[in-house]
């Protein structure tokens, strides 16, 4: 590195302009005209731009014998001695600079003769080239002394923020997911009145701590407490994704992992508390937001055969290129994997495995081929026969499904799903139940100012289409889910989305009457 005199030594920031100055201006460029201040200069430069010193120009991979500077760049090199460049070997001489990144690499290259003077090699100056470095260096005095309070400055604010940083390893973030929500419409599902029709308002909060300790892998915890509700409309159809258990505020470690590259192409994610099926592989929708952002219904959040999986455990993705991919995931029931009582623990209780072929054919197209085999692991959300019937029993299902986003343009993405689930009964009355379910979706990315997203989803929550077991009947009719939201980008942390979700004929009875539930979203994040 070059010396830029005792009050520019401190800042590698200078020493990353003094190669923007050997790029362009010794090199004969003509600086390009900028009003990026000094001070936004320093702070751009990324680790990249740090410069090693150059002995020959030899070195410099991209500079050759028939360039037209290469005489001045040589001479450079070979009498002064103030010349550099990057690290991977390149010198990138068409590169534009701002005055004050000239007057860096000008008062360098003086003091470098200066430093000659000194030891007593003054014999490789010229009388000629101190007169013209001196002159310029006075040209350039002013700059000089604004470049040297700037970096001063920068050095105060950079100290200040390592003083108070949180943490070296560990950066801290949050989200507040707060909701106000109510059934517009509707009084009678499957016989009973719905009670649940006051409006309410409740809220998601998580605090998330995300560490990495090599730079590749990511330690995540997540503490969350959440008392929303999902209103009671007699049937799990047309639920709220970001809704809560148990409705307490209670705090929790919600989640707990640790991810880590095993070689070049494979991910590994030990997942020890709250994992679901978006840590271990794309569920392919636009709108899979995780309940703070998207879709505000477990149905238009993913696939739902997605939520077979959820709990402890591990998953592995293999990249075999940049548009093909394969993952496999195994996770334990949530409060099976820690409990050492029979049909229970880690391998003999309730599970979900996941295997996902995700192809991206371009950055427009999406497509995954879904398959998941559990054990006592029911659908969240559907018909009463599809997610509640089935769990008074024993039972095993395999699901399959395919998903699909498709960017028609910048501003409209169409995409969907279909699922199939085969469920067997293992005691009691015996026998398989098939549940179907799909969705088209239709997103306006940007729509009114960037950042904001408006969607549409129309599809068939899971439905019994089959059933041999005694007493769990098949779905009579078929109901349409239909949702429709609008987010909107207040700012960076803040989004507010209000949104409708009818269903045309609840648990999939035609005599059932509709139901309209309202809700409006806001998300704070920091």
């Amino acid at each position: 590195m070059y010396k830029l005199g005792k009050s520019l030594l401190a800042s590698s920031a200078i020493c990353g302009a003094m190669l923007f100055v050997n790029a362009a201006a010794f090199a004969g460029e003509t600086p390009a005209t900028s009003e990026t201040t000094p001070d936004a200069q320093a702070e751009n430069l990324s680790q990249d731009q740090v410069m090693s010193q150059v002995t020959s120009v030899s070195q410099l991979s991209d500079v050759q014998v028939s360039d037209w500077a290469f005489q001045a760049l040589q001479s450079l090199v070979e009498r002064y001695g103030c010349i550099a460049g990057y690290p991977n070997g390149t010198y990138r001489g068409n590169r534009a600079l701002t005055r004050y990144e000239f007057a860096a690499g000008l008062n360098a290259c003086l003091d470098r003769v200066n430093e000659l003077i000194a030891t007593g090699t003054a014999d490789l100056t010229t009388k000629e080239d101190l007169t013209t470095l001196q002159k310029l260096q006075e040209e350039f005095s002013a700059e000089l002394a604004t470049l040297r309070g700037r970096v001063d400055a920068l050095e105060a604010r950079t100290a200040e923020l390592e003083a108070n940083q949180f943490s070296t390893t560990t950066k801290l973030q949050g989200q507040v997911v707060a909701v106000v929500s109510d059934v517009l419409s509707s009084d009678k599902v499957n016989g009973a009145e719905i009670t649940d029709k006051n409006t309410t308002l409740g809220a998601r909060a998580r605090l998330e701590f995300v560490s990495s300790f090599t730079g590749q892998d990511t330690l995540f915890t997540r503490i969350q407490t959440n008392n929303i509700l999902s209103p009671d409309i007699n049937t799990r159809e047309g639920n709220l994704f970001f809704a809560g258990a148990d409705g307490t505020n209670d705090a929790f470690i919600d989640a707990l992992y640790y991810a880590f590259p095993l070689g070049k192409a494979t991910q590994v994610k030990l997942i020890a508390n709250a994992g679901a099926a978006d840590d271990l592989t794309s569920t392919v929708n636009l709108f899979d937001g995780d309940g703070a952002f998207g879709a505000l219904s477990t149905f238009g959040t993913r696939n739902p055969i997605y939520n077979q999986i959820s709990g402890a455990g591990v998953g592995v993705t293999q990249y075999f290129s940049r548009n093909l991919s394969l993952s496999l995931g195994y996770l334990a029931a949530p409060g099976v994997a820690n409990n050492p009582a029979p049909r229970n623990g880690l391998f003999d209780g309730g599970y979900g495995a996941l295997a996902q072929l995700t192809v991206k054919p371009s950055d427009r197209i999406s497509l995954g081929l879904t398959y998941i085999n559990s054990y006592k692991q029911p659908l969240l959300t559907g018909s009463n026969a599809a997610t509640t019937d089935i769990t008074s029993e024993a039972f095993s299902s395999n699901s399959y499904g395919v998903e699909a986003s498709v960017g028609i343009s910048d501003k409209f993405v169409l995409g969907g799903w279909a699922g199939y689930t085969n469920s067997r009964v293992l005691t009691g009355n015996r026998g398989d139940v098939d549940i179907w379910n799909y969705a088209v979706t239709l997103g306006f990315p940007d729509l009114g100012k960037k950042g904001n997203l408006a969607g549409i989803i129309v599809g068939m929550e899971p439905k019994v289409t089959s059933s041999n077991v005694s007493g769990l009947s098949e779905d009579e009719d078929t109901s349409y889910h239909v949702e429709a939201f609008y987010q909107y980008k207040v700012s960076d942390n803040i989004t507010i989305t209000p949104g409708l979700i009818w269903l045309t004929a609840p648990d999939h009875k035609d005599n059932n009457d509709s139901v309209v539930i309202g809700a409006l979203r806001t998300t704070f994040s920091f």
